[in-house]
């Protein structure tokens, strides 16, 4: 979820708002699969979903990157970046995934995106990583594996789970991005502002690619199925761009400015836990107990992957290479 940080809490009260607004964010997050994939098998493409997504949320936070827009002058590489990575990347690489597996077994794979940092942190900044960040990447890929049921031969869509993963290294561009940004200190770009733009590049390029001029627009006049109970299809869509996206994004932003990024990322993780259990309840996605079980053990990884991110600065081995000291993750997703 991408976030901008403070650099410490401010006080009880202000940890304990931070907290419910990581929570809130994460729920947010989670449930942005759950309403797209009913649009996708009413008859929607992923891509076009995910354009309607992108280009909706874009329009509400228009008003943000014109406020923001000395942005386009001193980032425009970074800009560029993120909308096509952070926004695009993994938006469209998600959703195609939801219209091939389970939305639960989609957000796992994309959390592996923490253990392809430290790859990143290690063979390519050629910076250390701390034996607790290797155990947290080690423990995710197991509990992957699970997941995905590798004993059985990939009982998952291959195809599927290629763009989950998709996902996933796009989740990392958004990272390393990010990373750069947090270096420039008192001038760090305002997360806001990239946000805003992040979602007007995005718009803009999968414009191109989803061709939305194509899209059967009569399914959002007719309903979507949630588990056989049929939802306005208009209506899902407006959760998945005022609440999924913007919604998720602010409070997103507004919980680091109260917490450090390593308990901010850590509430992130519940993302994956909250979708999972949605697609369970509203669209009848039953997970096998390993599944279940390895689930729980990716977020494990993710979680001691993070927690294990020394201060910024420090000479300690690093987990992530500081990524969430800018914006964290959340993807999107999502």
């Amino acid at each position: 979820m991408p976030v901008h940080t403070s650099g410490s809490s401010q006080g009880g009260h202000g940890r304990g708002a931070g907290l419910g607004l990581a929570l809130a964010s994460a729920l947010a997050f989670g449930g942005s699969g759950v309403a797209a994939k009913p649009l996708i098998e009413a008859g929607l493409d992923p891509l076009h979903v995910v354009w309607l997504r992108v280009a909706g949320a874009a329009v509400v936070m228009l008003p943000l990157a014109v406020r923001h827009r000395a942005l386009l002058r001193r980032r425009p590489a970074l800009l560029a970046g993120f909308g096509l990575l952070a926004v695009a990347g993994v938006q469209a690489c998600y959703f195609a995934a939801l219209s091939r597996i389970p939305v639960g077994v989609a957000l796992l794979v994309e959390y592996l995106a923490p253990a392809l940092v430290l790859g990143w942190v290690r063979f390519v900044q050629r910076r250390p990583v701390s034996r607790a960040a290797a155990l947290g990447v080690v423990l995710a890929a197991g509990g992957l594996a699970c997941v995905v049921e590798v004993w059985s031969g990939l009982s998952f869509d291959p195809l599927g789970l290629l763009l989950a993963l998709g996902a996933a290294c796009c989740q990392v561009g958004y990272f390393v991005l990010a990373d750069q940004g947090s270096e420039a200190g008192e001038e760090a770009p305002d997360p806001l502002g990239v946000i805003a733009y992040g979602l007007l590049v995005g718009a803009a390029v999968l414009t191109v690619v989803a061709r939305p001029w194509t899209m059967d627009w009569s399914v959002l006049r007719g309903s979507a199925h949630l588990d056989g109970t049929a939802v306005p299809a208009f209506a899902l869509l407006a959760w998945i761009v005022l609440v999924a996206t913007v919604v998720a994004y602010i409070t997103g932003v507004l919980s680091v400015r109260r917490l450090s990024p390593q308990v901010a990322g850590v509430v992130a993780c519940l993302e994956a836990v909250i979708a999972t259990v949605l697609a369970w309840v509203l669209l009848g996605e039953h997970l096998s107990a390993p599944q279940v079980l390895g689930g729980a053990v990716v977020l494990v990884g993710a979680f001691i992957a993070q927690s294990s991110t020394p201060a910024k600065g420090s000479s300690e081995p690093v987990a992530t290479g500081g990524a969430e000291q800018e914006l964290s993750a959340r993807g999107t997703a999502a």
